[in-house]
């Protein structure tokens, strides 16, 4: 017959040890690193190629053409000024937020919107563009080119807000 004791300060020692493991883990397990903060992880971020910026963009009900008007390097900015402010302020509404990617460089992806109510017979007016890091959507806004136009979010709009209540750009 074989007897092992164990003094009750090494399990104390043990299990401590087995609850620093499971906090780190949790840890690694919950924290997103520096991606966006899709909410209920209902929406795809992903935006590696073409298929999935387009799957991504139809996500929202959005018909565009399937080829970009304009690809673009921008930086976001290490600090933020008024209108950076707002716009980062439309990309907190979608669950996103460029701060967490100051200094970075990304990717801009402009396409033209086919199916923006009111502007279905307006060629290139509505346009999407999506702010794309490391193959993940981190921002990105639906505008029109006109001169006193408007910027939303990704959300198709509903009737009340094509007929005006949505934001204007300044």
């Amino acid at each position: 017959m074989f007897v092992y004791t164990v003094r009750s300060a090494k399990l104390k020692w043990f299990l401590l040890f087995l609850l620093c493991a499971a906090a780190v883990g949790a840890f690694f397990w919950f924290s997103s690193g520096n991606k966006p903060a899709a909410s209920d992880g209902a929406i795809s971020l992903k935006a590696g190629d073409a298929a999935e910026r387009l799957a991504f963009i139809s996500q929202f009900g959005w018909d565009v053409k399937e080829d970009p008007l304009e690809v673009a390097e921008v930086i976001i900015p290490s600090e933020f000024d008024e209108v950076y402010e707002k716009y980062n302020e439309i990309q907190k509404d979608q669950n996103l937020d460029l701060s967490l990617y100051s200094g970075k460089r990304v990717k801009r992806w402009t396409y033209a919107v086919r199916n923006y109510p009111g502007y279905e017979t307006q060629e290139d007016v509505v346009q999407i563009s999506l702010l794309i890091y490391e193959g993940l959507v981190i921002g990105g806004d639906v505008c029109s080119t006109e001169l006193n136009g408007f910027m939303h979010g990704f959300d198709f709009p509903t009737a009340q807000e094509s007929t005006g209540s949505t934001q204007q750009a300044s």
